[in-house]
């Protein structure tokens, strides 16, 4: 009866999951009889906006299809829906859908991530044989993970920028409908290219981390939890088209030049940071003020 109740409450979890709606859109007309689309965003970090129209009358939509936005937190210009002039207001039918990463993400399979560990370091890596737990009771159907081995308590670093999606200590609160995924102690971040990254095993000081913060690449995150000194990594997005997770398979720097490679568990890997690597995604500001 217990382990029927748990699976019931799993099943809930990542329905939750996939149906929490965030944005808040909203339509109205002004004085000439145009339709002006915004929307709001309740949450603290940037979500992704899926409008699809079902039909049209009295207008045109001239914006890219599938029309994904990306929206910041709070209020969002969105769109205008211009009025024929020889005919009357535009009247519509509209879906819309929230992701919190980008479904038709423009994934650069060659972008240099940072192993996320100190500088200097050797490191082992490990293939890892399971993520379960990751999305309650159910596993995507192919998915991909990296390992690393270091001592517990060692320092973790973000291998890329990104924004604090969220964190979670040996517990978890809160709605599970507003939850990344099942995982505990666990940093996941949104990375600039729509992707979502999550870093499995780290404890985190929350004076330190906060959801919303901005991460640059190299910062420190937090320190392993694990007693194995494990480290899981997973870079994933939503997919618009399939609805299921989509899994990028990451190369990371492997010298001081910014050579990279897709790791295997043949060799230990020295740990780089290169200061080129570090600015890659910075503003010129964020690099005189961060990068010494």
């Amino acid at each position: 009866m217990i382990r029927k109740l748990l699976l019931f409450l799993t099943l809930t979890l990542i329905a939750g999951i996939t149906k929490a709606q965030y944005v808040e859109v909203q339509a109205n007309y002004n004085s000439v009889g145009d339709c002006i689309f915004t929307a709001s965003n309740n949450a603290k970090v940037p979500m992704f906006l899926h409008i699809n129209f079902a039909d049209l009358e009295n207008t045109t939509f001239n914006e890219p299809l599938p029309y994904i936005k990306k929206v910041a937190p709070g209020f969002n210009s969105l769109f205008t829906l211009q009025r024929d002039l020889d005919a009357d207001i535009p009247r519509f039918n509209y879906d819309i859908e929230t992701f919190r990463s980008n479904p038709t993400a423009d994934v650069d399979l060659d972008f240099p991530y940072l192993i996320p560990l100190e500088e200097g370091k050797s490191v082992s890596f490990f293939d890892v044989k399971s993520i379960d737990g990751f999305w309650g009771n159910d596993t995507p159907d192919s998915w991909f993970a990296t390992g690393f081995k270091a001592a517990p308590g060692d320092a973790v670093f973000a291998s890329r920028n990104g924004i604090v999606a969220e964190v979670v200590g040996e517990s978890r609160s809160g709605e599970s409908r507003y939850w990344y995924h099942t995982w505990r102690n666990s940093i996941t971040l949104l990375q600039p290219d729509g992707t979502l990254i999550c870093y499995h095993g780290v404890k985190y000081s929350s004076e330190q981390l906060v959801v919303g913060q901005k991460v640059f690449a190299g910062k420190k995150i937090g320190e392993l939890a694990n007693k194995n000194g494990e480290l899981i990594v997973l870079i994933y997005h939503d997919s618009l088209f399939t609805k299921k997770l989509s899994f990028v398979i990451p190369q990371f720097v492997v010298n001081d030049k910014g050579k990279t490679e897709i790791l295997n568990a043949v060799k230990p890997y020295k740990v780089y940071h290169p200061e080129t690597i570090l600015g890659i995604e910075m503003t010129k500001r964020e690099k005189r003020e961060l990068i010494k």
